[in-house]
């Protein structure tokens, strides 16, 4: 049985310093970073023999080589503990486990390329970076203690010496409240723009009991989500439409206001410096994770809220836009569709809680009707409506997340009609293409089944 891996979710927990505790902070990041640069190169002149050990050996036959004791007054490079006086053992062993791991993966990369496995064929060589831009991690007990959820006591570094200082916690999430998740050793993050601690947790979701039903996404351009609840019988519980239309805005105002800037900078010809508009793409991005966490969370708020028993997707991966001329307006708004973000999201905070989810065939979720009446027609002039052969209109998206949920419930209960196989003799459509209808069609067999099997007990 294949061990399953824990699930690892961080926090951020904002700190409140003063001035001259920032000023701590900030030494003991950069001495921390010293002792880093100089371990990266020691670690890599011995790699021959540390890159066979195991992560409990390697730390000690590290320290073996730069640290001074009583049992070993000589070691190899006494200059460190000279240079780095009465640098805490545990912060040296964190620097140390950054070190072999910033020298591993060197190696790692440096013989795929040597074995001809790059990127491109003029791909240039990897380089060892010691300048990793690193934080220190903090041991319970040894580098900080923590008092409640409100105060902290840090180790910090004041030049000369290293000392005690309690700083208060400003903001955390919830996360810490949760009885199953485990607490591990955080990193303090202290730079130019931010002070505060990354806290990862080791979480293990309670098992739960959902019930027969399943919440379906169909993500779009028109409308970034649009959700249905389904149970297994085919009964639709829910439908929502999550189209978070403020951010949206302001994301497409401002990659506007970069095409502008850029006809104003280049004329009718000409090139564009590297890093234009820099700022703006960085608060694109931003707003686009902005974006995804929205929807996200709301997916998994409804998922939570019926018990599902798994959120369904589209498998859309490596899919690529063919509508839309270069340049146009509708390519850019396929630019800018957060499929895989949204997805990845969702994924994450779903799992957090327990839940799984499953992807299924993309084709014909939006083009067959739910109802089995067949191809739909889109609007000409809206493209977001759909016409079905009985003259019934209905939202294209609606009618692609419905869908999506019936083969989602298909494919979890691994019947003939699931996921992958096709009917060849029938001339049938593949079974891959299931409508909520064929969940009609199998509930009202399985009640005509069990009336016929009761008649004949009788």
């Amino acid at each position: 049985m294949v061990k399953q891996k824990p699930i690892i979710r961080t926090d951020k927990w904002s700190l409140n310093p003063s001035a001259l505790q920032r000023l701590l902070f900030a030494e003991t990041v950069q001495v921390y970073r010293r002792l880093c640069r100089h371990l990266v190169g020691i670690v890599f002149t011995h790699w021959a023999e540390l890159g066979g050990l195991s992560n409990q050996k390697v730390i000690p036959a590290v320290e073996r080589l730069i640290h001074q004791t009583t049992q070993k007054p000589h070691v190899k490079y006494p200059g460190i503990d000279r240079v780095f006086h009465k640098f805490p053992s545990y912060y040296r062993r964190a620097a140390i486990a950054f070190a072999v791991g910033q020298v591993s993966s060197f190696v790692t990369r440096y013989q795929e390329w040597q074995s001809g496995t790059r990127s491109r064929r003029d791909a240039k060589p990897p380089t060892l970076n010691p300048n990793a831009g690193c934080y220190p991690v903090l041991y319970r007990g040894q580098c900080y203690k923590l008092h409640g959820t409100d105060r902290i006591e840090i180790k910090v570094f004041t030049g000369t010496d290293w000392v005690w200082t309690t700083v208060q916690i400003s903001g955390l999430r919830e996360r810490h409240e949760v009885d199953s998740n485990k607490l591990l050793s955080p990193s303090l993050i202290c730079n130019q723009q931010a002070c505060h601690l990354s806290v990862p947790f080791e979480c293990h979701p309670v098992k739960r009991q959902p019930d027969q039903t399943v919440v379906a996404i169909d993500l779009g351009i028109n409308t970034t989500a649009t959700v249905t609840v389904v149970t297994f019988n085919g009964t639709v519980n829910h439908r929502e439409f999550i189209h978070p239309g403020r951010d949206i805005d302001r994301r497409d105002k401002r990659l506007k206001s970069v095409a502008i800037r850029a006809s104003k900078t280049m004329g009718k010809g000409g090139k564009l410096h590297k890093g234009f508009c820099s700022n703006t793409y960085r608060k694109c991005r931003h707003l686009n994770q902005q974006i995804a966490h929205i929807v996200s969370k709301r997916i998994v708020v409804l998922a939570k809220q019926f018990n599902a028993e798994a959120i369904v997707f589209e498998h859309l991966k490596g899919w690529r836009a063919t509508g839309g001329r270069k340049r146009s307006n509708l390519r850019q708004r396929f630019h800018g569709w957060l499929k895989a973000m949204i997805r990845d999201y969702t994924e994450m905070k779903w799992q957090e809680v327990g839940g799984k989810t499953i992807d299924i065939v993309a084709a014909y979720t939006s083009k067959l009707a739910y109802d089995g009446s067949g191809v739909v027609q889109r609007d000409s002039k809206n493209y977001a409506l759909a016409k079905f052969t009985s003259g019934k209109r209905y939202n294209c998206d609606l009618n692609g997340s419905q869908n999506t949920a019936a083969r989602g419930i298909l494919k979890l209960t691994r019947r003939k009609d699931s996921e992958g196989c096709s009917s060849k003799s029938s001339g049938r459509s593949p079974r891959s293409w299931a409508c909520l209808c064929d969940l009609w069609t199998r509930n009202l067999q399985v009640s005509t089944d069990t009336i016929t099997s009761r008649q004949q007990v009788v």
